[in-house]
């Protein structure tokens, strides 16, 4: 399986023509070619600039003009190039997992539309929390790859884009649900009521789990994370549109390359309610506004909006790879236009890196992707939404009968009595953890994600057309 899908996604030729769907990367030069180039000829012998030092040989390395004519030869991507690539186990292993917990929440879903739901566990819900922790592991690998760069800045830029989410995060959770509704003060006020009376029923005394201040500072805190997680994803992102635009004329293409960098935007809109919501569900006709849906149908059309626009994202991935792997020969061009020389070691590494992250620009791409994608199964699944434009309001049934026969032995008269205990407390967890709670804090992630990813693209784009053009 793992092989048919990383040929859909680098579109893998087995073949040795070019093929046309096909991503094409640059090879760097060998440095035969590049002395040929230069108008040198390769010496069998030893070289009279080569000083022998303590019985070794030292040659001089090798430099030539930066304005040479050279050309880089394009190759299809095949399977054995993709081994040596950066971070390709991790890639491989992320997209696998992904399509087959996908393939399980989508399998379950059907089979909840089916049959009637008795109160059984989504076994969904445990796929996609996997997938998440999965995303989250790779991201920190990525963010921690820059921390380890003593030069370039990287650090200190994810310390920065840190603390700035952290502010923003406090300042978007005092904003009242008049403006963004994301139901977290309905949640918590339910959480918190829901507690203490399971906490009673179970004989303790209790004020409640936690305080507001205290929830609040904690999804704070994980806001900046997740922030500097997606700093550099966004970053490049940007990168990648701006040379995809260039590198496609076709209008149609454009457009949509537009609409998948704005996606985000939308995906922030959808839960502005003076901006969305309030015009959608009650659109004003001259001086009377006409209510044109219901609320769960609004919230059912958020669902299907955020995963059309993931699909969307999904299908632009090859223009932006392929603009990222042309880097390469955008690198060269900018080389020629300097003076002086360069060594041919490093013109070799400068073509060859190039392809040598493309697992690491891939994970940067589709990890945000998957986390969004996910977290919004979630909402859909334990939020208690339905994917029907018009849905039926369906209440789970748990039901408690007593089916046991009349004469049953004292051991079964004890293990039934403890089933009967596990179930009152599992019933009672359901209440405290209730849909209104995860609507809340499932509402906010996906929000927030997307809002993250917009603003550090946003970002990238200002530096990249602007200050880098400065």
């Amino acid at each position: 399986m793992d092989k048919n899908i990383l040929q859909n996604i680098f579109s893998i030729s087995s073949e040795e023509e070019s093929q046309s769907y096909s991503l094409r990367w640059y090879q760097h030069p060998t440095e035969d070619e590049l002395r040929t180039l230069a108008g040198k000829q390769q010496k069998g012998g030893k070289s009279k600039k080569d000083r022998k030092y303590n019985g070794h040989l030292e040659n001089k390395p090798m430099t030539i003009p930066k304005d040479i004519d050279l050309q880089l030869e394009t190759k299809c991507i095949a399977e054995v190039d993709t081994l040596a690539l950066h971070y390709f186990p991790e890639f491989q292993w992320l997209v696998d997992f992904t399509v087959a917990a996908t393939v399980v929440y989508l399998i379950t879903e059907l089979y909840f539309c089916v049959a009637e739901s008795s109160g059984e566990m989504n076994i969904s819900v445990v796929w996609s929390l996997l997938v998440l922790a999965f995303v989250t592991k790779i991201l920190f690998s990525l963010t921690a790859h820059y921390f380890r760069l003593e030069e370039g800045g990287e650090r200190s830029l994810c310390i920065t884009f840190a603390f700035f989410f952290f502010v923003k995060a406090m300042a978007i959770l005092i904003v009242t649900e008049n403006y963004l509704e994301f139901g977290l003060e309905t949640g918590f006020a339910n959480f918190s009521e829901s507690a203490v009376k399971f906490l009673e029923n179970q004989g303790l005394e209790s004020q409640g789990p936690i305080s507001k201040l205290t929830f609040k500072l904690i999804l704070a805190l994980l806001c900046a994370l997740i922030g500097a997680f997606l700093t550099f994803p966004g970053l490049r992102l940007a990168q990648m549109h701006l040379d995809a635009l260039t590198l496609n004329s076709c209008k149609v293409t454009q457009t949509l390359l537009h609409i998948n960098f704005l996606a985000p935007l939308i995906m922030v809109l959808l839960w502005v309610k003076p901006i969305t919501k309030d015009y959608l569900m009650n659109p004003t006709f001259g001086k009377d506004s006409v209510p044109l849906m219901s609320e769960k149908t609004y919230d059912t059309l958020r669902l299907w909006v955020i995963l059309l626009l993931c699909v969307l994202r999904l299908a632009m991935m090859r223009h932006h790879l392929q603009a990222y792997l042309n880097l390469a020969q955008k690198g060269v061009l900018q080389m020629k236009k300097e003076a002086g020389r360069i060594s041919t070691v490093d013109l070799q590494k400068m073509v060859a890196r190039v392809f040598y992250y493309l697992c690491v620009i891939a994970l940067q791409y589709i990890a945000p992707l998957v986390m969004l994608l996910h977290t919004t199964f979630l909402l859909k699944t334990l939020g208690g939404y339905s994917w029907v434009i018009y849905p039926e309001e369906n209440l789970p049934c748990l039901s408690n009968e007593d089916s046991s026969p009349a004469e049953v032995g004292q051991d079964e008269v004890q293990a039934s009595q403890t089933v009967a205990q596990l179930s009152v407390a599992l019933g009672g967890l359901r209440t405290v953890f209730s849909p209104l709670l995860f609507r809340g804090l499932l509402s906010f992630f996906t929000w927030w994600i997307a809002a993250c990813l917009f603003s550090t693209s946003l970002f990238g784009l200002f530096y990249h057309q602007y200050l880098m053009a400065a």
